[in-house]
């Protein structure tokens, strides 16, 4: 009867661990589940962080190629002046071409700014669907842990009497 007793308190005692050791594995795939999770809503605040310092540069850029296109086309009207010719015919279709073809430029500029603006907010979504994702995957992992635990109590008999 004796090592019935020792054997029966072996028994809870190592169900007992098993348990505990179950539901401290829940936890921590909770806790990573949630440090991921926040790992990737902090990236996807810098991918977000990223388009609105691409907005910012767009903005500099024309700016800046703006005012070099009129000193430019200032250079380009003294130099039609300055050989004698008068601004018009082929000296007027000079400075229209190139507005034309600094419009382009300007709109080729944005464009591409545009669409390294929608990669960065992409970019963004992508991080926090992983992180959501991370966040499921732990809860699943905390549900197995938690099963485990419940099954052990279960299948180990120390709720016999």
């Amino acid at each position: 009867m004796a090592a019935f007793a020792a054997a029966s308190l072996g028994t809870k005692v190592a169900v007992g661990a098993t348990v505990g050791t179950q539901l401290l594995a829940a936890s921590q795939a909770g806790a990573m589940g949630k440090y991921n999770q926040d790992v990737q809503n902090r990236n996807a605040l810098i991918y977000e962080q990223e388009k609105e310092r691409l907005e910012g540069k767009l903005n500099f850029d024309l700016e800046r190629f703006d005012d070099q296109f009129r000193q430019f086309q200032g250079k380009t009207k003294t130099a039609i002046l300055t050989s004698g010719a008068e601004l018009s015919g082929s000296g007027l279709r000079v400075l229209r071409s190139n507005a034309e073809q600094a419009e382009i430029e300007k709109s080729v500029m944005e464009y591409n700014s545009k669409v390294a603006q929608s990669q960065a907010m992409e970019r963004a979504s992508f991080a926090r669907m992983e992180g959501r994702l991370a966040r499921m995957e732990a809860r699943q992992a905390q549900i197995g842990y938690i099963a485990g635990a419940g099954t052990s109590l279960l299948t180990s008999g120390v709720f016999e009497t």
